[in-house]
């Protein structure tokens, strides 16, 4: 279960090509723009260069910069431009959810992740009574949320 970021696929490599147009950056600070602006959580390097490297193999990005991996500059090329003016509905798309998503962190999402993922590690170990009174908090906290999104206020 992976709540602590959304769902990226293809929407990645459009918010690398989005913040490349606004500037050259290498991989560790597009890794820090997609924390800071977007809300991603520690955006891996695993996950950044493989994408910055199928950008460049699809031409839509070039190394502006020469030096070691790390301080690769890339930049966007103008066909890369154009696969994002191509891909304006979808790029919007993207941008709507990460607002959503960071918002959502702020509201306190981030907790309900911890909660969660202590829940799952240790639920085998919970009591029949622990397990009873989580399932009065959790439809409960589901009913409450159901209601203020539905009639903008609380319970």
């Amino acid at each position: 279960m992976h709540l602590e970021r959304p769902r990226l696929k293809g929407g990645l490599k459009l918010l690398v090509l989005y913040l490349l147009r606004e500037s050259p950056m290498h991989g560790y600070a597009i890794m820090k723009e997609l924390e800071e602006r977007f809300g991603i959580p520690s955006p891996s390097a695993g996950v950044i260069y493989p994408t910055l490297a199928g950008l460049k193999r699809k031409g839509l990005i070039e190394v502006a910069g020469g030096g070691t991996r790390e301080k690769k500059t890339y930049r966007i090329t103008e066909r890369g431009v154009e696969y994002l003016e191509q891909h304006e509905d979808e790029l919007e798309e993207t941008l709507r959810r990460m607002r959503i998503y960071r918002e959502f962190r702020k509201l306190g999402g981030d907790e309900l992740v911890k909660a969660f993922r202590l829940l799952f590690e240790r639920f085998e170990s919970l009591s029949g009574e622990q397990k009873e009174e989580l399932s009065k908090v959790i439809k409960d906290c589901a009913k409450r949320i159901r209601f203020i999104v539905e009639f903008g206020e609380g319970i």
